[in-house]
């Protein structure tokens, strides 16, 4: 009886452990890097139970592990996730003598206090599980959902997700998953389908004062005349722009890196050691060559070798997806047959990479003039295009490869990754699939976590009429306008402006049927009035003009929050179009398809 009894409990043991061993999730996210841990926010925050793993031990990836720490982009579009993580670091250092704090300014940490900032925000987000230095073995369909293997403790344990997000730097989860890459041949480069490009290794140096000698031993193959860039150049003028807090400098220049150099899974060990012998070179030209001795590897990392603990990829190969950003979407988007801008979940503000000049000096002055503007990311971009319920983030996006020159950054992929959690939370919470994405939906949530969906720089969060003003013009009603700034092009919205009838024109006829009825009835002049809207308004409502205008008029100030008198003579400015159309027409609600295309 005894024996019995002992086996029936170590039966039960047994199932109960097999049991254990099953995690369920609405969303899984591989990969914590600055995409997967946006993703991974935002997708919790929006409700559904959400885990994130990553084989590392910090948070961040390239910003953090791999070192990438001064980041220029999107520092005027502060959107959500990533603009909650720039108001901490500015925190951080906010009482650090010399630390600019400006609204604006590039952002410069130390990569093991971004690290410890972004475990800080996923340790008080509900519904989110993380964890750090745990790989996953195996993926694989199951049903409409995943079956993904992990490593936790030496032990393997089963994750069942309804929705998988590969954050990645490289894509990998996609690869086994299925997802097929596109091959890139251009006139800037030729790249296949499983080719991973332009590897930098990023080292930390730390000024250790005048006297002190940190030279380190000559690195294998030193060759001084891989660094004649640096011949004549002022250093420390140089250093100025690659200084963190601390006296310390990320030395992420690319004469630091191996440009060309095709990664496949053969080759990485290869090309990794090559890579951080490169890098090692560049300390050694300056300390020796350039009498920087007082400059010393800083022990940031905490690794054997003091150089960042993962590589800096600026390449990766790109997934198919349902749609492919290309250049024009960013140059000319409004122009184009398909209106991908429609379909934002993300924004990006375009600089300058000069390692990228150098990897292909012939096309980098046009690379240079050409690429500046800021833009909106795709829905489409991110749904891999015959795989269901996965979605691809960092720099496997659907994009080509003069797009990636962009989008590859961190804080652009951290706005990224904010959309690319609640698209995920929309199919773990709506028990859907990628296959039926409702983009209006899924940009409202965006909207509700203070994303942006155009880029416009002159309307801040704080305006009353942000989400007015953003909803109206996701509808391409209104139209972003290039304004050049110093070396920089902004977008902006230049609410003060008054409506031409001919650009409102054709949108207005796109979404409303009964607008062609009433302009050839109304007959507007070149400038649409404030009369034209409300009349318009009325129509469309079936509300008596002689109770719409009182109306109007009564909320104009303080409800709606509009300046100056509602004079119906007079032009309408954008900011009152956005505002009433927003209120009355809502052509928000309009349902557009993945290439933005209005579905009546």
């Amino acid at each position: 009886m005894t024996k019995r009894l002992f086996t029936l409990i170590a039966i039960f043991l047994f199932f109960t452990g097999v049991h254990a061993e099953t995690i369920k999730t609405d969303v899984l996210v591989i990969g914590g890097g600055s995409s997967g841990v946006a993703a991974a926010i935002q997708a919790a925050r929006s409700k559904v139970k959400t885990l994130l793993i990553e084989p590392g031990p910090w948070l961040g990836g390239t910003m953090t592990m791999g070192g990438m720490c001064v980041l220029d982009g999107n520092r005027n579009l502060p959107a959500g996730i990533w603009g909650e993580f720039r108001r901490k670091v500015t925190d951080y250092y906010r009482n650090r003598l010399g630390y600019d704090t400006s609204h604006n300014a590039v952002l410069r940490f130390e990569p093991s206090v971004g690290a410890s900032i972004l475990k800080k925000i996923t340790d008080t987000v509900k519904n989110l599980t993380v964890k750090l230095k745990t790989r996953w073995t195996l993926v694989k369909k199951d049903g409409t959902g995943w079956l993904v293997e992990i490593t936790v403790n030496g032990e393997i344990v089963k994750v069942e997700a309804k929705i998988l997000v590969d954050g990645t730097e490289t894509g990998e989860v996609a690869s086994k998953a299925g997802v097929k890459f596109a091959r890139e041949t251009t006139n800037v480069t030729d790249r296949a389908p499983d080719e991973i490009g332009d590897i930098t290794w990023i080292a930390i140096l730390k000024d250790f004062g005048r006297g002190e000698d940190k030279t380190i031993a000559k690195p294998d193959g030193y060759d001084p005349s891989l660094y004649d860039y640096f011949k004549g150049k002022d250093i420390k003028s140089i250093l100025k722009t690659i200084a963190i807090p601390n006296d310390k400098y990320v030395l992420n220049w690319p004469e630091g890196s191996i440009n060309g150099m095709r990664l496949k899974t053969d080759n990485k060990d290869e090309l990794y050691k090559k890579a951080k012998l490169r890098t090692l070179g560049l300390i050694y030209y300056l300390q020796t060559a350039r009498g920087f001795k007082n400059l010393g590897l800083d022990n940031e990392f905490g690794t054997a070798d003091r150089m960042a603990m993962i590589p800096y990829l600026k390449e990766s190969r790109r997934a198919i997806g349902l749609v492919r950003m290309v250049p024009d979407d960013m140059q000319k988007p409004y122009s184009r047959e398909s209106k991908l801008y429609r379909t934002s979940i993300g924004v990006g503000e375009n600089f300058y990479d000069n390692s990228f000049a150098l990897t292909y000096a012939a096309d980098a002055p046009d690379v240079t003039i050409q690429y500046r503007s800021p833009y909106s990311i795709p829905l489409g971009a991110i749904v891999a295009r015959d795989v269901d319920n996965l979605l691809v983030t960092e720099k496997a996006i659907s994009v080509t490869g003069l797009v990636n020159v962009s989008t590859m950054y961190p804080s652009v992929q951290m706005t990224l990754g904010q959309g690319v959690g609640a698209t995920a939370a929309f199919c773990a919470f709506f028990k859907t699939t990628t296959k039926h994405l409702n983009v209006r939906i899924i940009q409202g949530e965006l909207l509700d976590f203070k994303g942006y969906l155009l880029p416009f720089t002159d309307i801040t969060q704080k305006d009353p009429h942000f989400r007015a003003i953003q909803q109206v013009s996701a509808t391409g009603l209104l139209k972003g306008i290039e304004n050049i700034n110093g070396s920089a092009i902004e977008i902006h919205f230049q609410p003060n402006d008054s409506v031409s009838t001919e650009e409102i024109r054709p949108v207005m006829n796109e979404l409303y049927t009964r607008f062609f009825l009433w302009f050839n009835k109304e007959k507007p002049g070149e400038k649409f009035t404030l009369g034209n809207l409300l009349s318009f308004i009325s129509d469309y409502t079936l509300t008596d003009p002689q109770t719409l205008q009182p109306l109007v008029q009564k909320l104009w100030k303080p409800v709606l929050k509009l300046p100056g008198e509602p004079d119906v003579h007079r032009a309408c400015t954008r900011r009152e179009f956005a505002v009433l159309a927003n209120k009355y027409l809502n052509p928000f609600a309009k349902t557009v398809d993945i290439s933005g295309k209005v579905v009546n």
